[in-house]
């Protein structure tokens, strides 16, 4: 369990961008984009960073799951299975980063979120309504569940655009409950790399749990606004997010590089 003293002015910052990260986050995925950073800016080391924003992250992704099976627009019964495997899969993930560097992951990363976003941006269509589906059961589970809880708990960002995706190509949903199945197990995936970084003790109780709080509330917002505007919303936000996602990971891996390019025109 670690500790660290952070001013009152900046909890209430912290407070605030973990609000915006929530509703973000609830509609499109990538509110790690706001919230890693802000730690990061508030002083925490990177291990803690990450710990932390586990745990503020496990209250947005709670907030909108709760809100979504409320309003049934996911039935847990029938996502047993998927929740299990994207478990097992954030756990492994979690365990594995331990022991090796992500750094390739790190390069092909921008790629895939660029694709999901020129994918959402060129396919006007798809996810308007339910189509047929294309795997069921085990075979879903495993690709939806266990590969990308299990990068979820690797690595990280964009994790609830993959989920979505799935769901909106393999599984046929329409965008809107797409979106809603995604955040459920974007939650089982957040809650088991939490546990892995609790036994850890990098976890920064005091930051954590006042962004949880932000996380909630903002999370509660985007998934109404889930439900109310549905897919007129929810596209051009994958789109946005995939965009500034994709520009911020390309800056992070080739900084220095597109800094120097930029200088030599």
């Amino acid at each position: 369990m670690e500790w660290v003293s952070v001013a009152p002015w900046l909890l209430g910052v912290l407070f605030l961008v973990a609000l915006l990260a929530g509703f973000i986050d609830a509609i499109a995925g990538g509110g790690g984009l706001l919230t890693v950073p802000a730690l990061l800016a508030a002083g925490l080391s990177p291990a803690q960073a990450l710990a932390t924003n586990k745990l503020q992250s496990v209250g947005g992704s709670f907030s909108a799951s709760l809100y979504f099976i409320r309003r049934k627009a996911v039935d847990l019964r029938e996502q047993k299975l998927n929740i299990a495997l994207t478990f097992l899969g954030s756990i492994s993930g979690a365990l594995l980063v331990q022991h090796v560097q992500g750094d390739i992951l790190r390069q092909l990363l921008p790629l895939l979120v660029i694709t999901i976003g020129l994918y959402f941006l060129l396919m006007p269509k798809i996810g308007e309504e339910d189509r047929q589906r294309r795997l069921h059961g085990l075979p879903f589970a495993l690709v939806a569940g266990g590969c990308v809880g299990f990068y979820d708990g690797f690595f990280g960002p964009g994790a609830g655009s993959f989920y979505a995706l799935a769901f909106v190509t393999l599984c046929g949903y329409n965008l809107a409950k797409s979106t809603a199945h995604a955040k459920v197990l974007n939650f089982t995936s957040n809650l088991g790399g939490l546990l892995l970084f609790m036994i850890g003790g990098k976890v920064v109780w005091l930051v954590g749990l006042v962004m949880l709080v932000g996380q909630v509330c903002g999370a509660r917002l985007g998934a109404r606004m889930v439900l109310t505007k549905g897919q007129k919303l929810i596209r051009p936000m994958i789109v946005i997010v995939s965009a500034v996602m994709s520009a911020k990971l390309l800056y992070d891996s080739h900084g220095t590089e597109i800094i120097a390019w930029f200088h030599q025109l």
